[in-house]
């Protein structure tokens, strides 16, 4: 059993998604994706520069099967992943993006896509760079609620390993992946335990009639403008 660490310098909820039953690493990461193997334990630390969240655990996931990106798109379980960028943060943040017409990858209008709806041709050579995808339902995600990681674990063992991972990821083997695991489980805390850290900055206010009534005077007055 391995256990591959990485900083999350961004925390959407889309990389991973943990939501609807399953925790799912399906952009981003190319080289944990292409050999993570079921098992395997993907852990994500928080940002010291992004968020002051240096030392948290911000979630963990077992992988306990692996997809292609058709595969996933056309997998029933897996609908609600696709993103509707009308609906909920939670829908918004869909990781279900990517899928083939004929020799062709198709990319949902997502988080990934440029911000009018186009293909964004980097993010779509990057994700699908590595034809696979982590799927998990043994995990854990804390996002905003993000705990601080044991201090055994952040100076481990004889040669004091940190499992809190610099640039890019580490892979670590042996008994530090076995004693998190343990640690895991004797916590006993899975799935959604918070939200992910920028959905603070996306709350949306509640709109009153009169601010409605007002907003549609607006649209009508420019039309009637031009």
């Amino acid at each position: 059993m391995n256990l591959y660490s990485y900083v999350v310098a961004r925390d959407f909820g889309f990389a991973p998604n943990p939501f609807f039953g399953f925790c799912t690493l399906a952009t981003c990461k190319p080289q944990i994706r292409k050999h993570a193997s079921l098992g395997d334990w993907v852990v994500g630390t928080g940002a010291k520069g992004t968020y002051d969240y240096k030392g948290r655990l911000i979630f963990a996931m077992q992988v306990n099967e692996v997809l292609g990106f058709d595969a996933y798109w056309n997998d029933p379980r897996f609908i609600l992943k696709r993103p509707n960028l009308k609906g909920s943060l939670k829908v918004m943040y869909g990781d279900n993006i990517y899928r083939r017409e004929g020799r062709r990858w198709v990319q949902a209008d997502s988080h990934h896509s440029l911000p009018d709806g186009r293909l964004n041709k980097a993010n779509l050579v990057w994700d699908t760079g590595v034809d696979r995808l982590l799927i998990a339902k043994q995990f854990v995600y804390w996002g905003r609620s993000a705990p601080a990681i044991p201090k055994t674990f952040r100076s481990f063992g004889k040669e004091k390993i940190d499992i809190c991972s610099g640039r890019g990821h580490r892979v670590f083997t042996g008994d530090l992946p076995r004693a998190f695991a343990g640690w895991l489980e004797s916590e006993d805390k899975w799935g959604v335990q918070g939200e992910p850290l920028e959905f603070a900055k996306h709350e949306r206010a509640p709109v009153s009639a009169p601010q409605i009534a007002a907003s549609t005077k607006k649209r009508l007055a420019r039309r009637s403008a031009r």
